[in-house]
């Protein structure tokens, strides 16, 4: 006998997410910029190289200013367990941020 799969709905208030396989290879990326507007945040992630003057933006994440202040309690919350489980994350030999330039024009709501 062949079985049947049923698909049960979500129970109300839980969300079912999907990550799909492409998606959950991630990408690397060694450096972050942000701006905003009124409206939204715009955070761009990008992977640069030592000695190339050049780098591509690898994603670009758009969220609302609630969710950007979410995003950033959530990423707060995970560094205090992060540290808390391997000790305190070195900043002391993080280079500063290269000049940057951009050849689009700026964002706009």
């Amino acid at each position: 006998m062949s079985e049947k799969k049923v698909k049960t709905p979500p129970s109300p208030g839980q969300l079912n997410i999907e990550l799909p396989e492409d998606v959950a290879e991630g990408i690397y990326a060694n450096l972050a910029i942000i701006s905003h507007s009124n409206a939204e945040f715009v955070i761009d992630f990008i992977r640069t190289l030592p000695g190339v003057p050049k780098a591509k933006v690898k994603s670009r994440i758009i969220v609302t200013p609630q969710h950007a202040k979410r995003l950033l309690a959530a990423l707060s919350e995970n560094i205090k367990k992060f540290e808390a489980q391997f000790g305190p994350i070195d900043t002391s030999g993080t280079p500063p941020m290269p000049p940057i330039g951009f050849n689009v024009p700026p964002a706009q709501a």
